[in-house]
């Protein structure tokens, strides 16, 4: 297999979902195993840092990458197998996330829906352990198919080995760029199973009377509803939410809630309490505020954006910021989402 082409000085704006501008140092666009396996054979090559970058939804940039930028365009969807149980469908990790829901639902195999119009592509998505109205990707996970950037060796991982967490897996953790994901697997019960029990859902059921969605209905919702809320990127450069909710005990719960009987807070199986990180920021008064050409975006606190022409130090400064605040009023620290470089 020859080498791939290895393009020098590449802007990474285009690549970020924030917009921001750093380049790469080298990259190269990795479409398929054997381009991987012919690059990781490269002599020439073998030193070099390397990144792997999926659909940079995730991703702060602060400055240029030295070395090599993997960046996964491996595409590709099938069903792998159906039985009166479950359909198993696979995607390239380079496949975009919700272009890939959108297919599964145009195939008549429903299951994903909850988690249309998530930016990024399939790849990121087990690293992230993406969720979103009251389904996670563990919840539809098969397998992975990965490839060893040390020693190209190919591997498959099952949900157990993959230590899926709240938007955490190993893969920011063992695994952290010492891999990089070619194929991802979900399964998708049979029948589908409707997951309705999220806030915004039950306000669409009351809205429109539909107290039995079908699956493609709650897309459109939920499409709707995220469209409302959250900044298309291509328009206002962001990351989605940039903080994760914060979990609590039940007696921190109750000890805000004494504080501030208003707070958003959601109860989990484990008995401990999730709590609105976007509420949160709203009541410390930073929805609309901006550091510099970074800003927190009108509609929805919990989502940090670029202004224009706003640099990834600025985002850091106004997420720190927030942090800062949101601790001294509520005595609560918030861990960023994306993964600062």
């Amino acid at each position: 297999m020859p080498l791939p082409v290895v393009e020098s000085r590449v802007s990474l704006r285009p690549y970020n979902s924030f917009g921001l501008p750093a380049l790469a140092e080298r990259l190269v666009r990795i479409g398929d195993e054997a381009q991987l396996r012919a690059v990781l054979a490269d002599p020439a090559l073998a030193a070099a840092p390397r990144f792997v970058l999926g659909g940079g939804s995730n991703i702060v940039l602060t400055h240029d990458l030295p070395g090599l930028v993997l960046k996964v365009e491996i595409a590709g969807r099938r069903v792998v197998s159906r039985s009166d149980d479950e359909v198993v469908v696979e995607a390239g990790a380079g496949e975009n996330w919700h272009d890939f829901v959108a297919w599964t639902l145009d195939q008549g195999l429903p299951g994903l829906e909850n988690l249309a119009l998530i930016p990024g592509s399939v790849g990121a998505a087990p690293v992230q352990n993406i969720g979103a109205y009251g389904v996670e990707l563990k919840d539809r996970f098969d397998s992975l198919d990965a490839i060893d950037l040390q020693t190209g060796r190919s591997f498959t991982l099952r949900g157990a080995e993959c230590r899926f967490g709240y938007r955490d897996s190993v893969f920011k953790h063992e695994l952290a760029n010492r891999c990089l994901i070619t194929r991802v697997r979900f399964v998708l019960p049979q029948p589908p199973v409707a997951v309705l029990g999220y806030l915004d859902l039950e306000r669409k059921i009351a809205e429109t009377g539909v107290t039995h969605p079908n699956p493609r209905q709650v897309f459109d919702w939920i499409c709707a509803i995220r469209r409302a809320k959250l900044p298309d990127p291509a328009i206002i450069g962001n990351a989605g939410s940039f903080f994760k909710n914060p979990v609590v005990t039940p007696e921190q719960c109750r000890d805000i809630i004494a504080r501030d009987p208003a707070i958003v807070h959601y109860p989990m199986a484990d008995g401990s309490f999730k709590l609105a990180a976007g509420w949160l920021i709203d009541a410390c008064g930073w929805k609309g505020k901006s550091i510099g050409q970074a800003g927190v975006y009108e509609k929805q606190a919990l989502v940090l954006v670029n202004r224009g022409q706003a640099i990834g130090g600025e985002i850091v400064t106004l997420a720190r910021a927030i942090q800062e605040s949101v601790y001294g009023r509520f005595g609560i620290r918030l861990e960023p989402e994306p993964v600062v470089l």
